[in-house]
């Protein structure tokens, strides 16, 4: 069964038509999107295909991965190229989805995981990958503060001690993550910003790991360095002694001792870099769409991600939230979808379905759930696992056309 088909009736059966103005659909808040993998930007082959398939089946807007783990599937003077491109010199997978995306009507939007540079299992090979150009860059967990605060970031120590630690706890720590606290790292990550929105002609940038990877970071030297600088003009010099003597047994005593500003100082930085890449980003591309995956809960991304996306949307950061919102459940879908619409300050609701963890049927049941909560739009994570059909292939293919055919649907 094709995939062209089976997502067609989707569209169909779910949605109104897509426009066939050529005019970028998300302009006009009507959002069908799916995010691509970087995996399926490996060849101009894949392209084509997967440009074709999301056209045929209705969607109007893709989210592409052009960089994943701090290497870019475009031409950067920045950031290295992947190993997989490296046999196909003039191959440019971001100028390629663009150019066919927008022949077909799509809207093309850049998908950047922005503090996620690395995964922990297989470390960059190329010496100008920015793991390998400023380790003491990237973000620490307070469990390693000790063993690492006297160590030489650029020893092959530090990184194979972090890297090893964060393959240990792969579960809740996808990988290596840049520090947000550092400003050379911040101006780093918004460089790299810069040069994909000023060469591209994208419709949107869409932010991804656009957080801490969890309440333990970031406990690197730099980060509690700057911490410490940061509460000097709010502290009594008997304070600054009396914390400066804990820090000499415990790096971590300025984060231990001011649980509650610290907290708020890891949010600010965080929150600084949004506004920093928003701002290069409109600036170099005026009416370019921002837009951010985020946890779905504002309550819990805040306080265990430093993401505060509430205010990032009240502030006028972003143009549109995507919660990932990727349960099973069909009433904590439809919950998390109304929460976020209800916290997003107006801004359209993109939301984000984990089709990768649904059936045929629960994944129309929570588009039309997610239309029903008031959102914008929909994404559906992701094309390269529907592509695949990781759910039973040729019967998960079959079972979902049965069930689009039927506008009975459940709901």
């Amino acid at each position: 069964m094709r995939l062209v088909a089976i997502l067609s009736t989707l569209a169909a059966a779910t949605l109104s038509p897509a426009s066939q103005s050529g005019v970028p659909a998300a302009a006009a808040g009507d959002v069908r999107a799916v995010w691509v993998l970087r995996a399926s930007l490996d060849s101009p082959a894949a392209v084509d295909a997967m440009i074709r398939t999301v056209a045929d089946a209705g969607f109007n807007t893709v989210l592409v991965q052009v960089r994943g783990r701090g290497e870019a599937y475009y031409r950067s003077r920045i950031e290295p190229q992947p190993a997989d491109l490296a046999s196909q010199p003039g191959f440019d997978p971001l100028a390629l989805a663009i150019t066919r995306g927008h022949e077909a009507g799509l809207a093309v939007h850049a998908w950047v995981n922005v503090n996620l540079v690395s995964s922990a299992v297989t470390l960059p090979r190329a010496t100008t990958h920015i793991v390998r150009q400023h380790p003491e860059w990237l973000m620490v967990p307070a469990a390693l503060a000790r063993d690492l605060s006297g160590v030489d970031p650029r020893s092959d120590r530090y990184l194979t001690a972090l890297a090893r630690w964060s393959r240990d706890q792969r579960d809740t720590v996808e990988g290596l993550y840049l520090s947000p606290i550092t400003p050379a790292a911040q101006d780093y990550t918004v460089s790299v910003v810069r040069e994909l929105v000023s060469s591209y002609p994208i419709d949107g940038l869409h932010l991804d790991y656009i957080r801490f990877p969890g309440a333990a970071f970031d406990y690197s030297a730099a980060g509690l360095a700057a911490f410490r600088a940061s509460r000097l003009p709010h502290s009594t010099p008997a304070e600054i002694a009396a914390i400066d003597a804990a820090a000499r047994r415990a790096p971590t005593a300025w984060a231990d001792r001011l649980p509650d500003s610290w907290s708020d100082f890891r949010r600010a930085r965080l929150t600084e870099l949004v506004e920093r890449i928003a701002d290069t980003a409109r600036t170099a591309r005026p009416g370019l769409i921002v837009s951010a995956a985020v946890v779905p809960d504002a309550d819990e991304a805040r306080r265990s991600k430093a993401q505060d996306w509430a205010a990032w949307a009240r502030d006028g950061l972003l143009d549109a939230i995507c919660p990932m919102a990727y349960t099973t459940d069909p009433t904590v879908f439809a919950r998390q979808v109304a929460a976020v619409r209800d916290a997003g300050a107006g801004l359209p609701v993109w939301a984000g379905v984990g089709a990768y963890r649904l059936t045929a049927d629960e994944t129309v049941r929570h588009v039309r759930l997610a239309r029903d909560a008031g959102a914008g739009g929909f994404a559906l994570f992701s094309y390269d696992s529907i592509a695949a059909g990781r759910r039973g292939g040729a019967a998960y293919f079959t079972r979902l056309r049965s069930v689009l055919q039927d506008n009975d649907a459940p709901r």
